[in-house]
């Protein structure tokens, strides 16, 4: 085991897709109008009544029986998965080469039909990850049930989520109406890892690698990482939101906004190398240095990042790396929504 531990959300961080959204929108008839609907209500339910037992990023709890009810199987799941994987530039080189030096974790929502699809791609070790379960071919829906779905289906996409009429038809739906539903039976057993159940994961990996809480390097993008963000800065780690919407950069220390993952590999390079202060003294040093080059041998950067930086940067695009606060927090979140859109597209970029 080494010293310093690095664990990625994988969306936003390591992958281009919100792929539960784009399961919807190929498999069912305005899927895109469903997850969309459905996604807003989550973080309504999140964060602003803060319901609970509930927890961010149940949009993919909610979207299962409507998946159910087109007869998409566990391979349905797989086989696209596998054929529409994004990654992000980078990616697979930067989680290689962290790996070399750091524990190196996975820690999502996602379906695990798609972490095991993004880990054969990066060539990631499975057993090395988090997700939320789900296996559709155990599900058992009848007839009665399927037409009651697609019912509310045909409701859903024409409902508006800041509407507060519409929010208790999706209340009602969700909360009262498929409870009493047989498939509710599998539904319940669904546990999504998202928020709090993401900072379960952090502490199980802790508590099973006998692993220093203190030396955690956690990076995310959404609001289903600000729990974990937050722990990891708690524990004095590094905590970084990665092209992040407003809720992972309220709970972020550290923001990197970049078309590609090299400045992800930059600060973990560092990080395991020295320290928390050592990073932070370096991101101070990136936005005031007049000479880059400079001051990546001052740190004595890796020569594969420092390369790959140069090339794929120039003076006038240098990726945002900045400790977050008041004063700069409106910058960067305007940034970070540019980045996202630009790369990720405007339906996922808009996601919670």
């Amino acid at each position: 085991m080494f010293e310093k531990s690095f664990i990625s959300d994988c969306e936003g961080p390591l992958t281009l897709n919100d792929n539960a959204y784009e399961m919807c929108e190929y498999f069912i008839d305005s899927g895109d109008k469903l997850f969309k609907t459905l996604s807003l209500f989550d973080d309504y339910l999140v964060d602003v009544i803060k319901k609970s037992d509930y927890n961010a990023g149940n949009t993919l709890k909610l979207i299962i029986p409507f998946l159910k009810a087109e007869n998409i199987s566990n391979d349905d799941l797989i086989n696209f998965s596998k054929k529409n994987i994004l990654e992000i530039s980078y990616a697979k080189d930067s989680l290689n080469f962290i790996k070399r030096f750091m524990n190196s974790y996975i820690v999502s929502t996602s379906y695990g039909q798609y972490i095991s699809a993004v880990c054969d791609y990066m060539d990631f070790p499975f057993d090395k990850t988090f997700y939320t379960f789900l296996n559709l071919d155990s599900f058992k829906i009848n007839n009665d049930e399927i037409n009651k779905i697609k019912e509310f289906k045909n409701i859903i996409i024409n409902l508006d989520p800041e509407k507060n009429k519409d929010l208790k038809v999706l209340d009602d739906i969700f909360f009262n109406q498929i409870p009493k539903m047989g498939i509710n039976k599998y539904l319940s057993k669904i546990k999504t890892v998202g928020g709090i159940e993401k900072q379960l994961a952090i502490e199980k990996i802790i508590s099973d690698n006998k692993i220093d809480k203190n030396n955690i390097f956690y990076i995310g993008d959404s609001i289903t990482d600000c729990e974990p963000l937050n722990y990891a800065r708690k524990n004095n780690g590094i905590s970084i939101s990665f092209n992040g919407n407003i809720y992972s950069l309220k709970e972020a220390e550290i923001a990197i906004v970049s078309i590609n993952s090299i400045p992800t590999a930059l600060i973990a390079d560092i990080y395991s190398k020295f320290d928390k202060k050592k990073v932070l003294e370096f991101i101070k040093d990136y936005n005031t240095q007049n000479n880059l080059k400079e001051l990546f041998n001052i740190y004595d950067i890796d020569l594969w990042i420092t390369q790959k930086f140069f090339e794929s940067f120039s003076n006038y695009n240098y990726p945002i790396i900045k400790i977050i606060d008041k004063n700069n927090l409106d910058f960067i979140l305007k940034n970070s929504k540019k980045i996202r859109t630009e790369i990720r597209g405007q339906a996922i970029s808009n996601l919670g």
